[in-house]
């Protein structure tokens, strides 16, 4: 038993909220920086990460001996400190942007290494590919995954950068704008008041006109 619950129960809720980690972390990194919905899956991917590297050490009551997951997890807790320092504390201003775009990359990038490295060692159909850690499909797949996860981090840190290099530009717009709305109108009555009065000067009187020819 661990935590009251049975060693497959648990086991099944643990796999569970590392996959939960997995996806959330991807949709986290791809999300619009600022919007909520990127807000509530970036809560849920370092909660998440949080619970099941905390979680991982408790299988340490069923053996001492310290794997390479409990390893992963101990980096992982490491690398979400300054991650969630960076996102909550500092709100991502200056270099703490950087931070918690990397630290978000590697927590992610963790979980699925241990991820298919766990899927490679407890699913029968993927055993036989992988007998041991440095069987060339497990490390075709781990170089796979470590692509995906760098190709995503690249892109939040482009995303990231150009929603903090658009925001001043929108805002400068916003509001020069009221102000030159304010002047047009102005402008095209006094021009058209002008070329009235100009008009008016130049213009024949038709009355003088006619006694004249008369």
């Amino acid at each position: 038993m661990i935590l009251g619950m049975s060693v497959s129960t648990f086991t099944s809720v643990h796999v569970g909220l590392s996959l939960v980690a997995i996806a959330s972390g991807i949709f986290a990194l791809l999300g619009t920086p600022g919007s909520r919905k990127a807000a509530g899956l970036t809560a849920l991917f370092l909660l998440t990460t949080t619970v099941t590297s905390v979680t991982g050490f408790f299988f340490l009551a069923l053996s001492t001996r310290v794997g390479m997951g409990h390893v992963i997890g101990v980096v992982s807790l490491i690398v979400l400190v300054p991650t969630m320092l960076a996102l909550y504390c500092y709100r991502l201003v200056g270099p703490w942007r950087l931070i918690y775009v990397t630290g978000a990359t590697i927590a992610l990038y963790l979980n699925a290494f241990i991820g298919v490295f766990q899927a490679f060692g407890k699913v029968a159909f993927l055993h036989p590919f992988a007998p041991t850690p440095s069987a060339p499909p497990l490390l075709a797949a781990q170089f796979v995954v470590l692509a995906i996860v760098a190709a995503l981090g690249a892109l939040a840190v482009r995303r990231f950068y150009r929603a903090r290099s658009l925001a001043p530009a929108q805002t400068a717009r916003g509001s020069r704008s009221p102000r030159r709305s304010a002047r047009l109108p102005g402008g095209f009555a006094g021009a058209r008041r002008a070329w009235s009065r100009a008009g008016a000067r130049i213009r024949p009187r038709s009355g003088r006109g006619c006694a004249g020819g008369s």
